[in-house]
């Protein structure tokens, strides 16, 4: 085996330059491959974690909201029991929301809004106000008189910080209409978002339009990294078993079913372009061994002459072709780690995308990371491109005959 590795060794390195250009292209496919895998992670967790900090992880409804259109209908009554039940059975966090269709007005103009009455954990309203707020304050837990709107919307009707607003919301169980002063202007990537936002403290909603009742309440899980969420499906039913009838628990998966397609499509599309970069390498790859083929053909005629069987002469072809690709490969690969751990502590990407990724949950801030099972892939494709590209080359060297080889001139 050591005279069939340095046979295997000293044919490659025969023409270096040829060698060289071929295993730089299989490093670079490595390279280029560990990133890509290394910024889909990151991109995957950045997304992950915009969204289930908006919609929570877990969330509890009326059961069928999505085909109820009464507002009395869409409501989970003693929705502070309900918590309270939650808190016995998980340590996650909890969001409590009312949302209330309404109309806004200030002294001359009026817009319809979706209000929104919550009550946050600590961590998560310094989480909101940290990317939306832009001037003022959030209303603070149990303040009913304070409101903050999208400063589109505040704009529209000609209010500033201070101002009067007025709140109109018909049809409710509460008191209907309420006056508020406003203490914040938010700011939201999307435009129709922001022209549309209202936000009240969730006992100034629940005055205002049904005492005690929620819409939804959130579920937020110490989770930062997409490849936890499969954690989510060993407590979801047990959950949803204590929540009793007329209540649902869904994901974030069900409840934003058009991001959750996202991220099944995400490592697939890395994963051909993946396939693409190799297969080129592996086209090099092809060029050199046989090439070397070509020029030492005389020399395996001598090698069968001596009694080298076919097994023998395939095994040697495959070990250069694999020899080639692992050397560019380390290379590669360890470029490829030392640039994702460069770029770890994170990156902007808003040059790139500006306020309109925003809107679409993607990340302000990018930290390349790779999952467990990023770096067998590319050894694996790397593997696997060494191997198909030895196939063609190692079927004519296993059919030479000695003495048409020794002829052989190139």
């Amino acid at each position: 085996m050591f005279n069939l590795f340095s046979l295997s060794w000293r044919n490659i390195w025969r023409h270096r330059g040829r060698s060289l250009m071929t295993a730089g292209a299989v490093g670079l496919a490595v390279f280029f491959t560990l990133i890509y895998l290394s910024f889909l992670g990151a991109m995957e967790n950045g997304i992950y974690n915009n969204l289930t900090a908006s919609v929570g992880h877990l969330q509890v409804r009326v059961e069928g909201y999505r085909e109820k259109r009464e507002f009395r209908d869409l409501l989970i009554p003693n929705a502070a029991q309900v918590e309270a039940r939650l808190a016995t059975q998980t340590q996650a966090s909890r969001v409590v929301a009312l949302e209330i269709p309404a109309l806004v007005a200030g002294e001359t103009r009026s817009r319809g809004v979706l209000l929104i009455g919550d009550q946050q954990p600590p961590e998560l309203r310094e989480r909101f106000a940290k990317q939306y707020l832009a001037e003022g304050q959030l209303p603070e837990a149990g303040d009913l008189e304070g409101i903050a709107l999208g400063a589109s919307l505040a704009r529209a009707l000609k209010v500033g910080l201070g101002d009067p607003v007025y709140v109109y919301a018909p049809g409710t169980e509460g008191r209907g209409a309420g006056a508020y002063r406003l203490i914040g202007l938010l700011r939201f990537p999307d435009p129709a978002v922001e022209a549309r936002s209202a936000y009240l403290a969730l006992a100034a909603a629940q005055e205002l339009a049904a005492p005690g009742s929620a819409t939804r309440i959130e579920l937020h899980f110490p989770f930062t990294r997409y490849s936890q969420d499969a954690q989510l499906a060993a407590v979801q039913p047990a959950l949803a078993a204590s929540l009793g009838p007329g209540l649902s628990l869904e994901s974030w998966r069900e409840a934003s079913p058009a991001i959750a397609q996202i991220f099944n499509l995400l490592t697939p599309l890395v994963l051909i372009f993946a396939a693409i970069f190799f297969g080129l390498a592996g086209l090099l790859v092809v060029n050199t061994i046989y090439l070397g083929l070509l020029e030492h053909t005389r020399e395996l005629g001598v090698i069968v002459a001596l009694g080298a069987g076919p097994g023998q002469v395939t095994r040697m072809v495959v070990l250069e072709s694999l020899l080639l690709c692992s050397s560019g490969a380390l290379v590669g690969g360890l470029l490829g780690l030392l640039t994702i751990a460069a770029l770890s502590g994170g990156f902007s990407l808003e040059a790139l995308y500006g306020e309109v990724g925003g809107a679409f949950g993607l990340p302000e801030k990018v930290y390349l990371s790779l999952r467990a099972w990023d770096i067998p892939i590319t050894l694996a494709y790397a593997l696997l491109t060494g191997l198909l590209a030895a196939w063609w080359p190692a079927r004519v060297a296993a059919r030479l005959e000695p003495i048409e080889a020794m002829r052989f001139t190139a």
